[in-house]
């Protein structure tokens, strides 16, 4: 009776260290799986993050007329802003001199 007790409890101690271990390895790979997730979500906003900045998102889905009309108007104000940079610049040169 002796050994069939010593053996009860050396499978009950095996099956707790293997469900722990198998816990422990579970909560590992969980955790790996979700730096993964992350790290491709990262990726993917970075990809994304740039046409947000250039603009280039939101013009896809605009009309080509309304694009068109819209880079017209775009050009105009950035030589408007040009030729008010080179007034501003004159005016400082002629402050210098």
């Amino acid at each position: 009776m002796d050994q069939y007790r010593e053996s009860n409890s050396g499978s009950l101690g095996s099956l707790i260290s293997g469900a722990v271990l198998g816990a422990a390895g579970l909560a590992w790979w969980l955790l790996s799986e979700a730096e993964k997730r992350q790290e491709t979500r990262k990726q993917k906003a970075m990809l994304y993050a740039p046409r947000i900045q250039d603009g280039s998102e939101a013009s896809e889905f605009v009309p080509n007329s309304l694009s068109n009309q819209s880079n017209e108007q775009l050009e105009q104000r950035v030589e408007q802003l040009n030729s008010a940079i080179a007034d501003v610049r004159k005016q400082l040169e002629e402050l210098g001199s």
